[in-house]
């Protein structure tokens, strides 16, 4: 889970601010960054949302931090 804390230190956020912006507590955050424990699915929504990016960047499949473009209607 390197690029959880990569985003988190790029954007020189702290995890007291991230944990205050979206409700995820601080030490379920330091253990996300460690590796210690996976993400939720509900967890890599709000953190993907929050920083802007794609769920696959945060769980280090890809490097690209841009997010996928919106799914149209048609």
């Amino acid at each position: 889970m390197k690029n959880i804390k990569l985003i988190r230190v790029t954007k020189d956020y702290t995890q007291l601010k991230v944990q205050m912006d979206t409700g995820i507590s601080q030490s379920t955050l330091s253990k996300y960054e460690c590796g210690e424990l996976l993400p939720t699915t509900e967890n890599l929504l709000v953190l993907a949302d929050y920083y802007k990016t794609s769920l696959d960047f945060l769980m280090d499949l890809t490097s690209e931090k841009t997010p996928y473009p919106p799914k149209s209607d048609e």
